[in-house]
């Protein structure tokens, strides 16, 4: 079976800059450059996604789900390795996503289905089933400016578009997690019908029984690496007790002394009320003392550093070795 989506020797690399000069004097004191830190979001990732498998991306906050999703639908270039997919991609990776503001719900409706590589007649004649898989409130609302929409209906809507474009992969990026609960059973059937159907899912969720539900396999990522890939119940089960990464301190506050025992504690604060006046020992207080730590498809293309990346409407091919101008993940 051919590879949906092939990932080899990923890492994507953010500069973090602390400082900014706002002046011509400073730029050129300076000499023109600014400081910056190098942050690797995504270290050395390979990952083969069969086509028809729905595969969960899962790790705490920070981990590289969100970037690693984002280099698979084309919006980040990687700074290293090489990212081919197969077939139409859609992606629902944030709230808002390709939506225009100031347009009604109708003519972002057609904007986005173009982004997505449909025809205009295409989305017309997709549109109802949209507006309907969106629910009464959008239909209500379709005329409507959509900045005056509620976070759910700008879900609902955006995930109507995704799905209706017929996509051989689709990205779902947490997003779910605002709609209620009739539109995710809504959600979870139009996915199961994407499994019979032969699609490809990768879904980034915090939500360990929609992994379970959805998913034939899981991958974890710590620190930006892909640290297993396997049965969504192991990754599960083993994700939890994983050892933190080189470097992290200990939360129990190692590297900066073990917190004081209860008995010397309260023999201090018996020396230091025996030295005091009663009065001051009469109504004692208590001071709480905190430990912290810090821990430090169609004909095949190739987009290279400094060229457009391609439409997601055919086999692409996602190569780069120049650092990223962005700052976040």
């Amino acid at each position: 079976m051919a590879a949906a989506v092939e990932i080899e020797g990923v890492s994507k690399r953010f500069r973090l800059y602390h400082e900014k000069f706002t002046s011509l004097k400073e730029r050129v004191i300076h000499g023109g450059k600014v400081p910056f830190e190098e942050f690797w979001a995504l270290r050395d990732i390979d990952l083969r996604i069969e086509a028809g498998e729905s595969v969960g991306l899962l790790g705490h906050n920070g981990s590289g789900k969100s970037t690693l999703l984002k280099c698979i639908a084309g919006i980040l270039r990687p700074t290293t390795g090489e990212i081919r997919t197969q077939g139409r991609l859609a992606a629902l990776l944030e709230l808002g996503a390709g939506f225009q503001p100031d347009l009604t719900g109708r003519e972002n409706v057609f904007l986005n289905g173009s982004l997505l590589g449909l025809k205009r007649s295409e989305i017309a004649a997709r549109f109802d089933e949209i507006v309907h898989f969106s629910g009464d409130e959008v239909e209500r609302m379709i005329d409507n400016q959509v900045k005056f929409y509620s976070s759910g209906m700008y879900v609902r809507l955006g995930f109507a578009i995704a799905i209706n474009v017929e996509p051989e992969i689709l990205l779902v990026d947490e997003v779910l997690a605002v709609g209620d609960e009739a539109f995710q059973r809504k959600c979870l059937d139009r996915v199961a019908a994407f499994q019979r159907e032969g699609r490809t899912i990768i879904v980034v969720t915090h939500a360990a029984d929609l992994v379970r539900q959805v998913c034939t396999r899981a991958a974890a990522l710590d620190h930006g690496r892909l640290v297993e890939v396997g049965d969504p119940n192991d990754v599960m089960s083993t994700r939890p007790t994983r050892a933190p990464s080189p470097g992290t301190a200990h939360p129990s506050g190692a590297g900066c002394g073990s917190p004081p025992s209860r008995s010397s504690t309260r023999n201090r604060l018996r020396r230091s009320c025996s030295r005091a006046t009663p009065s001051s020992c009469a109504s004692p207080t208590t001071r709480a003392t905190r430990w912290s730590t810090t821990s430090s498809p169609g004909s095949p293309s190739t987009v290279r550093s400094g060229s457009s990346p391609t439409a997601p409407t055919a086999t692409s091919a996602i190569r780069s070795s120049a650092p990223s101008a962005g700052a976040g993940w």
